[in-house]
C-alpha cells in the first residue's frame, strides 16, 4: 500500500488526501465532488495560485496570452502532455493578460513560459514553445 498524497482540486481548491494506488481511479473531490486529476490542463487564476501550488503532485504552469502566436502553437503540445502525465503531474494554463498581477509576481518576462512547482516552491522554469518529446525530456530531467 502506498502513501496518500495531498492534491488540490482544480475546481474548488480544496485539498484532497488520495491514496497513491488510487490516482488512476479518477478520484473525486471531497468538497465539490468534481474530478481531482484531469487529463487536460486547467485554468489557473490569481485567486487559485496559492492553493494550487500546494500538494504532493508537481504542478506545471504554462504562462500564455491570446495574442501570442508561439503560445497558440504550443497549446496542443501542452494538452497532449496533460494526457500523458495524468496522475504524475498536474498541468495548468495561466493567461498572463487576465492575471497581470500574478504574472508580475512570478517575474514573467517572456511567453510562453513554463514554471514547475513542487511542494509549493518553484523548482524549474523554461521559456519558449517546443515539441512534445522535448517537453517530456525536460520534465524527466526534473524528476517527473
Amino acid at each position: 500500500m502506498s502513501d496518500s498524497l495531498l492534491i488540490p482540486c482544480p475546481h474548488c481548491n480544496g485539498l484532497n488526501r488520495i491514496p497513491g494506488e488510487r490516482l488512476s481511479d479518477h478520484p473525486k473531490c471531497g468538497r465539490c465532488k468534481a474530478e481531482v486529476l484531469l487529463s487536460k490542463p486547467f485554468e489557473l487564476k490569481q485567486g487559485d495560485y496559492a492553493s494550487q501550488i500546494k500538494g504532493d503532485l508537481p504542478l506545471l504552469v504554462d504562462v500564455w496570452a491570446e495574442w501570442c502566436g508561439p503560445c497558440k502553437s504550443f497549446a496542443p503540445v501542452f494538452e497532449q502532455a496533460a494526457g500523458q502525465l495524468a496522475g504524475k503531474c498536474r498541468l495548468a494554463k495561466l493567461d498572463s493578460e487576465a492575471n497581470q498581477q500574478l504574472s508580475a509576481q512570478l517575474g514573467i518576462r517572456s511567453i510562453p513560459s513554463l514554471i514547475l512547482f513542487k511542494n509549493g516552491r518553484e523548482v524549474a522554469r523554461q521559456s519558449g514553445a517546443f515539441p512534445l518529446p522535448q517537453l517530456m525530456s525536460w520534465l524527466r530531467s526534473q524528476g517527473i
